[in-house]
C-alpha cells in the first residue's frame, strides 16, 4: 500500500489508480483503453451535493475531478443519481457480453461515495435499492449536512471534511480499507383518501423531500419513501422543519455547520420546546393524533402511547440529533421483561422511542441516557382520524415537512415496514452493530416472510404494488423482476 499524502508525484500517481475507472467504463461509445487494462483495488464512483455544507460541496467536487477522472464524479445538483449508475451499469453488461474481462471485474469491485446531508445520502441509497442491481455496490457516507447521523453511524465521522488534496486522499484510502456491513431498508407509504375540497399533500420547505415520492391511485393520495436511519414525528419534526424553511428562504446565513447547529439549538427554544406542556396543546401529543399499532408474531397490536409523549422516533440506526442514541443500552433484566433484543442494524427490527420535550431529550447527553422505549417491531402504522389538530410534522432521515390531517371523516393512514436490505461501508470506527458479528451471536434474524400477515386488512401493504420500492429512481415504474441491464 503506498503512503498518501506525499510530495511524491509517482506516489500519489500510483496510489490513485487504485480507484480510476477507464473512461470507456464510462462514457458508453468511448474509445476502448487497452493500455489499462489492469483492474483498479477499489473502483469508486463520487456522487457529491455541491450545494451541501456551504461552499465545501462545491470545492470538494472540484477536488475529486482534479484526483479522478471527471467522468467518475458527479454533481447531484446537475444529475440525478439513477440516470447516472443506470447509464453506466446499461454500459458495463455490453461490455461483458463483448468479453471485456476489465468490465466485470469493475463491477464485481465498485464502491460509492456520497457526499451530502443525510437527505442526499438516502436518496442515493434509495436509488441503489429501486435498480434491482445484479452486484449493487457498497454505499460509503461523508459528512457533509448539519446532523451527519448517517455518517457517524458507520464511522465516517459528524463534522464537515475537509476539501483539500490531502484530506479527499486519505478519505479514498479509508473507503478502500472499509468493510462491508449489510443495513435494513425501512420503507414508508402514506396514504389518504382524495379529499373533496382541500389537499392532504405533505407540505415541505418549499421542496419536497427527497426520500418521499408521489404515486396516485385512484381515489387516493399515495406517497412512499425509504429510510434508513430514522422516521420521527412531533416536536423534533417541528424544529427541523423550521429549521429548513428558514435555510432554504435565506441560504446566506447558513454558511457553516457550527451556525446551522447554533440556529438548531435556538429555534428548539423558541417554539417552546422545553416548556412543551405550556406552549403546545395536549391535543399534538402523539397518543391524541395516532392510533398506533405494531406487527408482531404476524398480527397487529395496539401500541399504548403515554399521554405526555410529544415526539415518537422509529430508529434504524444508533445515531440521532448529530450521534446521539436514543434508545441506549437497556439493561439485560430491562430487556428480558420487555422482551427487547439488542439492536442491530440488520435484524429486521426498528426501535421506537418517545420523548416529553426538549428537557428529555438532554438526558440523552448523559450516559446511559435514553428516551421512554416503547417497542421494537417489524412493522409501524400509524392512523390519524378527525381531532384537535389540523396538522403535524413529520422527518424521514433529516428531511422534514407537515403534514395536514383529516378535518372530516376520513383517516391518514403511515405504515412502515422493511424492505430487503442494503450495503454500507463501515471504518474500524463504526459504532453500528449487526448480527453477522461473532459478539452479536444469539439474535434472530426474523424475515418479512415470518411476520408478514398477507391477509391482513389493515395492512396498506397487502393491497398494492406500491410498497415494493422505494420510488427514488425513475425505475420503480418498471415491473420487479425487470433487469436495468436489458434496456438499450
Amino acid at each position: 500500500m503506498e503512503a498518501i499524502c506525499t510530495s511524491s508525484s509517482s506516489s500519489n500517481s500510483r496510489f490513485l489508480r487504485n480507484f480510476h475507472i477507464p473512461t470507456y467504463i464510462l462514457l458508453p461509445g468511448s474509445e476502448i483503453d487497452t493500455d489499462n487494462a489492469d483492474c483498479p483495488i477499489c473502483p469508486v464512483l463520487v456522487f457529491i451535493n455541491s450545494k451541501s455544507g456551504g461552499q465545501l460541496g462545491g470545492d470538494l467536487l472540484v477536488t475529486y475531478r482534479t484526483l479522478l477522472s471527471e467522468h467518475q464524479v458527479f454533481d447531484l445538483t446537475q444529475q440525478a443519481p439513477d440516470k447516472a449508475l443506470r447509464m453506466i451499469y446499461v454500459n458495463l453488461e455490453r461490455l461483458k457480453l463483448e468479453g471485456d474481462k476489465l468490465a466485470s471485474k469493475i463491477e464485481e469491485r465498485l464502491r460509492i461515495i456520497v457526499a451530502g446531508g443525510d437527505g442526499t445520502a438516502g436518496w442515493l441509497l434509495g436509488v441503489v435499492c429501486d435498480l434491482k442491481l445484479r452486484l449493487p455496490p457498497p454505499v460509503a457516507t461523508m459528512p457533509l449536512g448539519t446532523g451527519n447521523n448517517l455518517p457517524f453511524a458507520f464511522g465516517w465521522g459528524k463534522r464537515n471534511p475537509g476539501t483539500d488534496r490531502c484530506s479527499v486522499e486519505t478519505f479514498l484510502d479509508q473507503v478502500m480499507k472499509a468493510k462491508e456491513m449489510n443495513v435494513d431498508n425501512w420503507h414508508i407509504l402514506m396514504r389518504m383518501k382524495a379529499p373533496k375540497e382541500g389537499s392532504f399533500d405533505p407540505i415541505a420547505p418549499l421542496d419536497l423531500p427527497h426520500s418521499l415520492h408521489a404515486f396516485s391511485r385512484e381515489g387516493y393520495h399515495t406517497f412512499r419513501g425509504g429510510f434508513w436511519n430514522y422516521f420521527s414525528m412531533g416536536m423534533d419534526a417541528q424544529v427541523s422543519y423550521a429549521f429548513h424553511s428558514e435555510r432554504k428562504l435565506h441560504p446566506e446565513k447558513f454558511t457553516n455547520q457550527l451556525v446551522n447547529q447554533s440556529t438548531y439549538m435556538k429555534l428548539g427554544c423558541t417554539q417552546g420546546w422545553f416548556a412543551a406542556s405550556l406552549f403546545h396543546p395536549a391535543a399534538e401529543n402523539i397518543g391524541q393524533l395516532a392510533q398506533v399499532k405494531i406487527m408482531k408474531n404476524g398480527h397487529w397490536q395496539d401500541l399504548s402511547i403515554p399521554s405526555s409523549i410529544r415526539s415518537i422516533i422509529c430508529l434504524n440506526l444508533p445515531s440521532f440529533s448529530g450521534g446521539l442514541n436514543p434508545w441506549g443500552t437497556p439493561k439485560a433484566r430491562r430487556s428480558r421483561d420487555r422482551d427487547f433484543t439488542p439492536p442491530y442494524v440488520d435484524d429486521g427490527l426498528i426501535e421506537v422511542v418517545g420523548f416529553r420535550d426538549a428537557w428529555h431529550g438532554l438526558v440523552l447527553l448523559a450516559p446511559n441516557g435514553h428516551g421512554t422505549r416503547l417497542a421494537q417491531a417489524h412493522r409501524i402504522m400509524f392512523k390519524f382520524h378527525k381531532g384537535g389538530a389540523d396538522h403535524t410534522y413529520m422527518r424521514i432521515d433529516g428531511e422534514p415537512w407537515k403534514q395536514p390531517l383529516p378535518v372530516d371523516d376520513e383517516t391518514v393512514v403511515v405504515e412502515i415496514s422493511q424492505l430487503g436490505q442494503v450495503k454500507m461501508l463501515a471504518t474500524q470506527d463504526c459504532i453500528s452493530r449487526s448480527i453477522s458479528n461473532p459478539l452479536a451471536t444469539g439474535s434472530h434474524h426474523k424475515t418479512d416472510e415470518e411476520d408478514a400477515d398477507e391477509g391482513d386488512d389493515h395492512s396498506l401493504h397487502s393491497s398494492g404494488e406500491e410498497w415494493r420500492k422505494f420510488g427514488a429512481a425513475e425505475t420503480f415504474k418498471l415491473p420487479d423482476g425487470f433487469d436495468i441491464t436489458h434496456l438499450s
